[in-house]
């Protein structure tokens, strides 16, 4: 399949876009704010630029500064934790668990339980049945 060349008028009419829908939220967020907050909160009407400013700070404040913010990644810990603990021997398992014990007792419960040997042993085959979930 062959590819269409980027023209300065493409580039234009992308840019343009972008101008255009940033100019109306920035609008929205100034009339939302001038409409709704003076008479809630007693604070000041903002303009544009100010509405501007507070679009971008939001957008510092909660999704980074480009990498998909603070709750793009926020299972992965887990998932490198599991992928952790099968590449354990039986003896870092053990010292894991004697370790996770002493600075948070035993809860009975958990990731690193028993059930949890059991759910990721390669051998036991049989899937876990809901009524034994979460007791011990």
């Amino acid at each position: 399949m062959r590819r269409r060349p980027v023209t300065a008028g493409k580039i234009f009419k992308i840019i343009a876009c972008v101008v255009i829908f940033g100019s109306l939220f920035t609008f929205i967020v100034m009339s939302l704010w001038n409409a709704i907050l003076p008479a809630v909160i007693h604070v000041e009407a903002i303009n544009f630029w100010q509405a501007l400013g507070i679009i971008i700070l939001s957008k510092i404040l909660f999704s980074g500064m480009g990498g998909g913010g603070p709750w793009k990644g926020r299972h992965r810990w887990k998932e490198r934790m599991m992928d952790k603990w099968e590449h354990m021997s039986e003896e870092d398992k053990a010292r894991f668990k004697s370790r996770w014990e002493e600075r948070c007792g035993r809860w009975g419960r958990g990731p690193f339980s028993q059930k949890f040997d059991q759910r990721f042993d390669p051998e036991n085959k049989a899937p876990e049945s809901k009524g034994e979930a979460g007791a011990e």
